[in-house]
């Protein structure tokens, strides 16, 4: 949904919306996945991280677009 909203819909910030939502449903993932085994959840925490970098660059792609 990210790549459709940003690159086909030109929007850095509906790119921003996407990716909060995809943010929250990694950390969820993560902590379910803690209960259940903590050595899955570690394996999710390098994603969220690549997550949060992304998130970081469409931001500020949102903002000096402004």
């Amino acid at each position: 949904g990210w790549s459709w909203a940003f690159f086909w819909g030109q929007s850095p910030l509906a790119g921003l919306v996407v990716i909060g939502f995809l943010w929250v449903s990694i950390a969820a993932t993560i902590a379910a996945f803690w209960r259940l085994d903590s050595k899955a959840g570690l394996l999710l925490t390098p994603y969220l991280a690549w997550v949060t970098f992304a998130s970081s660059l469409n931001a500020a792609i949102f903002v000096l677009n402004r």
